[in-house]
């Protein structure tokens, strides 16, 4: 079958689901008298990510996409990526299958332009400005969320597109010593195995987990010798095997008067072999360490004050057929980075009035690069100050930030965000937002060292810089969710290199997207679903204009679809995907395609349950990075003790 035979087929499984999922939450609403309308029904989910404050999904005035560890256990992803891939306004390109770089492409934006936090750490590389995805273990993750649209008023640099934080595994207050252990094998030689413990009482809690993941993998780059230029530059038809070891850990004490101390830690160590030459290495070796402490107290009744530190490494090397590799040219990360970010924040959450709250403080970060590439510089560091106000009149709701920036490399920044809601009476919420954002260049973009003369970084580099507008609609009760939201984002001096491949701002680009979900909950049944429409294009006087940008599909559509009967459960999700191109000039296209998931699992002790999934049932071949393969029909069978 075709890829575009593929995606019409996958396209029609999900019109037909809609339409049904449309009317059993219609035929609900009637039978229950829509009682079910009135908003002290609603279960809206709680965020933090938003507005650096605790509010409902609802009141953050925003699209955000909460994922929880029930919804996690409930969809059996192998990887972060499983668990995003056709969310809003989400596009993702991998070079290859499991362990392979993961780039999260949010509303059209680069993969810069997301800013990932773990536990309220940042964390990515410092010389290339990635977060590592593909290294974050997926047995690790309480929850996360999934905060679409500019947020630099808040967070500064690179939440350009957006937020994504991941909150780490923790114990339960009042829980007992909680066991857990999990075994998982697969397709490819796939083995995944972790064990872990967990506990509190009514002012402790605590988790530990180690673990561990291996598959001998596909070829990750199916490279023919006519197009030898291009993708990954060889042809190595070895399968590329991937291994990582992973623990963490989190620690946190309440006392009776409401202060709280609590301490997270993430080591993830991954071995990953990729298409490689004796030019460029074909192993890499990558730690990701993440390490936080948190203290909140209230000196006041109406003040409460929040204070956060922590550091993220992200140490690479690259190796060729078990010996370590220098670097070499051109610009691809060879020999060793190793990166640091120690960060520092000070906030304050003071209520003015019944409704109204004030927030304000400091951010400070230090970036550190070592390694045996000679960048010209090898640290910055940037400070902060943010104020937000956030305010309930009736049935009106009113959000303002800003923040002020001074980066040791690019001066000063200020970067503001104004947000205004209506919550209908028994009704949706109408939001309409506007902010502004930026994004630093990397240390690769800015300092990386030329090669026999031939320069590979520009130090004049300017911030990319971006304007949003939005508008949604949106509604969660008890038993079924809907949502729509459009947004513009121009965005300016976007980076991009010229015919030698040195980075130079060159371009603009306008990005329009609608996204939409719907999902219900009727007796036994559950179903989810989502579409994006996504318009990114390069808009300047280059020859590019109007092109898509590279690797982000336009078109995207999700449905999860779930039943239980008792202590049994299956489940299905149909993803679909439009075209997407690979580079800047659109000559490299891949083609749409969709995929079917199918999973089940039984609960057949207390505790006990055993797992199974089958990915991409039909074995359909499919990219998102050009030349790069993707796993084919693949299973996975797990057996977990979790009390």
């Amino acid at each position: 079958m075709s890829n575009n035979a593929s995606l019409r087929r996958g396209a029609l499984a999900a019109a037909l689901l809609l339409g049904l999922a449309t009317q059993a939450a219609q035929a609900q609403a009637v039978s229950a008298g829509q009682a079910s309308s009135s908003q002290s029904d609603t279960l809206d989910p709680v965020v933090v990510t938003a507005t650096r404050t605790a509010v409902t999904a609802d009141d953050t005035l925003t699209s955000v996409t909460v994922i929880t560890r029930d919804d996690i256990d409930r969809l059996q992803p192998a990887s972060v990526a499983d668990l995003l891939t056709g969310l809003p306004g989400v596009s993702i390109s991998q070079t290859g299958g499991i362990g392979a770089q993961t780039s999260l492409y949010l509303r059209g934006t680069n993969p810069t332009h997301v800013l990932v936090l773990i536990d309220g750490v940042r964390i990515g590389s410092v010389s290339a400005g990635l977060p590592a995805l593909e290294q974050i273990p997926v047995a690790a993750i309480e929850r996360i969320e999934l905060v679409r649209g500019p947020r630099a008023s808040l967070y500064g640099s690179d939440a350009l597109g957006g937020v994504l934080q991941i909150f780490l595994r923790h114990g339960q207050p009042d829980g007992g010593i909680k066991p857990s252990v999990s075994v998982t094998g697969g397709s490819h030689g796939y083995v995944n195995g972790q064990a872990g413990v967990s506990g509190g009482d009514s002012h402790l809690w605590y988790n530990a987990s180690l673990g561990g993941e291996y598959t001998s993998g596909i070829p990750a780059c199916r490279m023919g010798a006519a197009e030898a230029g291009v993708a990954c530059f060889v042809d190595d038809p070895r399968n590329d095997a991937y291994r990582n070891w992973n623990g963490f850990a989190n620690f946190g004490y309440r006392w009776d008067d409401g202060t709280e101390l609590a301490f997270d830690w993430l080591r993830s160590k991954s071995n990953a072999e990729y298409a490689g030459s004796p030019y460029g290495g074909d192993d890499a070796l990558e730690e990701q360490h993440v390490a936080g402490a948190r203290l909140s107290f209230s000196p006041l009744e109406l003040w409460k004050v929040t204070l956060n530190a922590g550091q993220s490494r992200d140490d690479d090397a690259t190796f060729y057929q078990g010996s370590y590799f220098g670097q070499y040219y051109p610009r691809v990360a060879t020999g060793y980075f190793d990166s640091r970010r120690n960060q520092a924040s000070w906030q304050n959450d003071i209520t003015l009035a019944s409704n109204q709250l004030l927030t304000g403080g400091v951010d400070y970060q230090q970036e550190h690069i070592y390694s045996d590439t000679a960048f010209e510089q090898t640290s910055r560091g940037d400070t902060g100050a943010f104020a937000q106000y956030q305010g309930t009149f009736g049935q009106n709701e009113v959000q303002l930030s800003a923040r002020h920036d001074h980066n040791d490399q690019f001066g000063n920044h200020n970067t503001g965000a104004a947000a205004w809601g209506y919550h209908f009476e028994q009704g949706p919420t109408l939001s309409v937002s506007y902010g502004s954002a930026f994004h630093a260049p990397t240390f690769d973009d800015l300092y990386f060292p030329a090669a026999g003369g031939v320069p590979t970084s520009n130090p004049d580099l300017k911030p990319e810089t971006s304007r949003s507008a939005e508008i949604g609609l949106t509604q969660q009760l008890t038993d079924w969710n809907w949502g729509v939201n459009a947004y513009q984002t121009r965005i300016t001096d976007l980076i991009g290199f010229n015919s030698e491949f040195v980075p130079i701002n060159i371009s603009r680009a306008r990005i329009r997207g609608i996204e939409g979900q719907f999902g219900f909950k009727l007796d036994d049944w559950r179903v989810q679903s989502y579409l994006t429409l996504l318009q990114p294009i390069e808009d300047d006087d280059t020859a590019n204009n109007g092109n898509i940008l590279p690797r982000r599909a336009e078109r995207t559509a999700r449905v999860d679809v779930d039943r239980a009967f008792g202590k049994f459960n299956v489940g299905a999700t149909f993803f679909a995907s439009g075209k997407r191109y690979d580079d800047a000039a659109n000559v490299y296209r891949m083609g749409g395609y969709a995929t079917t998931d199918l999973r089940a699992s039984y609960a057949f002790a207390p505790g006990w349950q055993v797992e199974a999934k089958l990915a991409n049932v039909f074995d359909h071949n499919y990219e998102t990075a050009y030349y790069y393969n993707q796993l084919g029909r693949t299973w996975y069978l797990t057996l977990r003790y979790s009390p």
